[in-house]
């Protein structure tokens, strides 16, 4: 009697065990089901984001009429707000115009294979954390959303759009995924006394802050670029390149694959800030 109970119950164990085993198999396959649909579904969220973005995306640069080519493209900028106002890098924005000879700034618009320029009068910049916020005349263009950098998190998928070639192909927007890698200062201490060229100093004099750090590579026209969520294009932060080779890359002769974003909250205070 015994052995047989024991036969009974060694039985159970392994048809419980069978059953579990498929039960793991089967979760595990609905798992990798869901992952492939999440997958698919967030690539082709961006199949559509890309089209709305690209709309809102402009060149920025300055038209000089006595300049060959007249027209001189810098960076990239994104359209907000009201459909007149534009944010760039302050960097991308010239110090400097020859008034002279009625050189004008203003953004860079494609115009079938070639481009075209509209007047833009500059309002504010943030040399801080690198930002420039330009205003248009005349009629509207599409503009993005912005949303809230404070909710992005080490792991997420992004993505990017601007003009990295700028216009030696004609002006054709290019958009380039990218994981936020780290959230990290903005800032990097010297090694040594030698490192510390002024620019250095002021930074770390400033109450600092935290950049994206993306796994893409950007170029120098790539700055200003719109860094958006890839399921509705909400602008999460923009593509800096000037402050970041002053600074983290100071040491790096040759392209590290690595990006560096600012984040929104500061696109959002430029928005509200008022001229002196």
């Amino acid at each position: 009697m015994q052995h047989f109970r024991r036969k009974i119950l060694s039985n159970f164990i392994v048809a419980a065990s069978k059953r579990l085993s498929r039960f793991q198999s089967c979760a595990g396959f609905i798992w990798l089901l869901a992952s492939g649909i999440t997958s698919h579904a967030v690539a082709g969220n961006l199949v559509d984001t890309i089209v709305t973005v690209k709309r809102s995306v402009v060149g920025v640069g300055s038209y000089l009429p006595t300049r060959r080519p007249a027209i001189s493209f810098v960076g990239t900028g994104f359209v907000v707000g009201d459909g007149l106002t534009v944010i760039t890098n302050s960097h991308v924005v010239p110090e400097v115009i020859d008034a002279e000879h009625k050189e004008q700034i203003g953004i860079v618009l494609a115009a079938g294979e070639g481009v075209s320029f509209r007047e833009a009068t500059l309002e504010m910049r943030d040399r801080d954390h690198d930002l420039a916020r330009l205003r248009l005349s005349g009629p509207p263009l599409p503009a993005l959303q912005l949303g809230d950098s404070a909710t992005v998190a080490e792991g997420e998928e992004l993505a990017f759009t601007g003009f990295p070639l700028g216009v030696v192909l004609g002006l054709h927007p290019v958009t380039h995924h990218a994981l936020v890698s780290a959230i990290t200062p903005a800032v990097m201490p010297a090694r040594n006394s030698a490192r510390l060229d002024p620019r250095t100093v002021a930074q770390l004099r400033q109450s600092g802050f935290n950049f994206f750090q993306l796994d893409a590579t950007a170029y120098p026209g790539s700055s200003g670029s719109p860094l958006f969520n890839p399921a509705n294009g909400t602008v999460l932060g923009i593509i800096n390149m000037g402050m970041v080779k002053g600074t983290k890359e100071s040491a790096i002769t040759s392209p590290s694959g690595i990006t560096y974003a600012v984040p929104a909250q500061f696109i959002h205070a430029l928005l509200q800030a008022t001229s002196p």
